[in-house]
Order: C-alpha cells, then structure tokens, then sequence
C-alpha cells in the first residue's frame, strides 16, 4: 500500500473518512517497520526504548515548507500507567503552521516525533502547543552509536526527525503546532474521544483500524527502559 500523501490545507477537516483514517495509520505503521530495518541509520533504539509517546506524520510535501503551508496528519500512542506500561491506542494528530529546517533533501518527508516524558505532551492534551515554543524540540540523533547523553538532547522535551526514501535525518522544527484531529478521532473509534483518556489510560479494545500502529511500536519497544538506580 502506497504512503498516502500529505492532505492539502484546502480540505475540509471534516472530510477524513474511515478509508483515509486507515491509510493514515497504515502509513504511519510503514515508518516505524523501516526504523526497525535500519536501526544503524535510523532513530537509536536507546532512545526509542527511552520515551513515553511516538508520533508519526507520513509523507508531508516539501513544497509546503517554502510556502509557508505546512499541513500535516498523523498518529500519536503513548506508554500507560505514567510511561511505564504498554502502548496505548492512538489519537489522531494534525501538524501546521512555521517552517521546516530539513536537513536531508527531499520531495516528501516523513516527520517523526519522540516525545521524552510526559510533560512534552500535556498542553496537547489540552489543547495544542508550539514546537520550540510551548515544548522545547531539538533536531534527535541519528544512528546506534550515536550518544542520547548530549544536554541538547536530554533537555529536550521532543526530538523530531525527517525521513525520506528510507534516509533517516534530524529534523529542526520551528512555530509548527501541534494538536489533536478530534474530528479524525470521532471517526476512528466512532464517538468523541479525550485524546488525554486515550493515550494515558489502557483501554479494553483498541480499534481496528490502528492496531497495526501498536503493533509494530510495541515489535520495536516492547517495554520502556527505566533509568538504572
């Protein structure tokens, strides 16, 4: 199935339907197995097995970022019980606004976000926040050597990256927002959903059409590595 491409700033939010949702997840599933295939040029692993939410936007258009249009519609799950416990079912997300500093040149990126802890999520639980505004961000390592101890990084409460045609790359975010797709949500499990009882709570059933999501989030991390006492 093809990577579905980023949906224009024209379309009426309203309009995600339940095929869109699932090429959406679907998608976002096809990243995380091509981390895992490519673990020496791609996210550490330490740091996947480090954090508490991965959010993946797939395939958002290069000429968006030079023309300020940036729009983009992804999935975000987050470890329960405080970050320690299983993935939880996902909440739709949507990325907009700002620029872009790509750092890999492409036509269309995948733009991947590992969130730390949880305080790099709660104003979107809420409502939405500003990469490198609200939450700070910083452009992650890329490779198995490369050291997650460096103060940029540790401090970060978000790294982000870029990838393109299987090229993983530390991606710079400025001013883009971040926020739940509530109307993409009430199409996924069929009512409205609070992004913030979804990804912090386990829930008995996870819908169908994301469990291929946690699926290969919980093939890569199956379980969050706590620090060392």
């Amino acid at each position: 199935m093809a990577i579905a491409g980023i949906l224009g700033c024209s379309t009426p939010l309203n309009a995600a339907s339940s095929k869109e949702i699932g090429d959406r997840v679907v998608s976002a599933a096809v990243v995380l197995k091509e981390i895992a295939e490519i673990p020496q040029k791609s996210i550490p692993l330490d740091l996947l097995n480090s954090c508490t939410c991965v959010a993946v936007v797939p395939s958002m258009k290069k000429g968006g970022f030079i023309f300020g249009a940036n729009y983009g519609r992804g999935v975000i799950s987050c470890r329960t019980n405080s970050g320690e416990g299983p993935w939880s079912s996902p909440s739709m997300i949507r990325l907009e606004g700002g620029s872009f500093g790509l750092q890999i040149g492409a036509q269309a990126v995948d733009v991947v976000l590992v969130v730390m802890n949880l305080t790099g999520l709660e104003s979107m639980l809420n409502s939405k926040f500003t990469l490198g505004g609200d939450v700070s961000v910083a452009a992650g390592p890329v490779g198995r050597t490369a050291s997650a101890e460096t103060d940029a990084w540790m401090k970060a409460k978000i790294l982000a990256y870029s990838r393109s045609r299987g090229l993983f790359g530390g991606l710079t975010v400025k001013g883009n927002t971040l926020r739940p797709d509530n109307d993409a949500n009430r199409v996924l499990y069929g009512k409205d959903v609070l992004p913030r009882t979804v990804l912090l709570h386990e829930t008995d059933t996870i819908p169908k059409d994301a469990q291929i999501f946690v699926d290969q989030l919980t093939k890569l991390s199956p379980k969050k590595k706590l620090p060392e006492k």
